[in-house]
């Protein structure tokens, strides 16, 4: 699979995919804007679905970008909103108590995975499923992972995401494979938090992978300061091999 090589490429959504567009949907009566990008070649059929879940400042080209980037390799890909139309993001402050409401309130993420799921399915009718996420987006993911709708997913995937669980909460042995893509140089997820959910995924009987990037530091593959482009192209090319194996 490639990876984006320049953060240039993010300055608009690519127009290779077949069919690409937002897609609005209700969740207890807020608003809220997915993203669509279907695989290319409509042949066959694509080669399953990936949903995909936002880093802490919402949707972006970022996102769109990277579900088109699926799109052209045979993958119908879904970008779920975890925010909606009554939440703001963009600056610190927004996007800090943005990610608190939910973290505070795993019930309501949860509903918001499901409704997201509900959507994507509407939109593909691909038969496997790969759950993904950014930063926050791949705290998301695990918390999937843990949830009565695990089973729903063939794989789920995190690029420098949150990686903690809640109290209470926990891993099972049935649950579909995890891949965790790490930055090695990450301070706001340590190695130490990294190697503490390598810990309980042993400790459960989980089957995982971790990848980690020397020196790439938290948010390595996001355009910016922190770019770093060896582990941009090294996790999506993990991650390609992933989606080949679980779908």
């Amino acid at each position: 699979m490639r990876a984006f090589l320049t953060t240039t490429l993010l300055a608009a959504p690519m127009a290779t995919a077949a069919i690409a567009d937002d897609v609005s949907y209700d969740v207890d009566g807020v608003e809220h804007t997915g993203y669509f990008a279907s695989a290319q070649d409509d042949d066959d059929g694509a080669e399953g679905l990936v949903l995909i879940v936002h880093d802490w400042n919402g949707i972006d080209e970022y996102e769109r970008g990277r579900a088109d980037m699926l799109a052209e390799e045979g993958y119908d890909a879904f970008v779920i909103d975890m925010y909606g139309a009554d939440t703001e993001a963009g600056t610190v402050e927004q996007n800090r108590a943005a990610t608190s409401e939910l973290t505070q309130d795993r019930e309501k993420m949860r509903s918001l995975i499901e409704a997201g799921l509900e959507q994507a399915r509407g939109q593909s009718d691909a038969e496997g499923l790969v759950v993904m996420g950014y930063c926050f987006g791949g705290g998301v993911a695990l918390e999937m992972a843990r949830s009565d709708f695990a089973g729903e997913a063939d794989g789920f995937a995190t690029f420098h995401g949150s990686l903690g669980t809640p109290e209470g909460q926990g891993y099972d042995a049935s649950v579909a494979p995890i891949l965790i893509m790490h930055g090695g140089g990450d301070t706001s997820v340590t190695l130490e938090d990294l190697g503490a959910l390598m810990t309980e995924l042993e400790e459960s009987g989980a089957t995982y992978t971790a990848e980690v990037y020397a020196g790439a530091p938290h948010g390595f593959t996001e355009p910016g300061e922190r770019y770093q482009e060896r582990a941009d192209e090294e996790s999506w090319d993990a991650f390609g091999d992933f989606l080949e194996e679980r779908l």
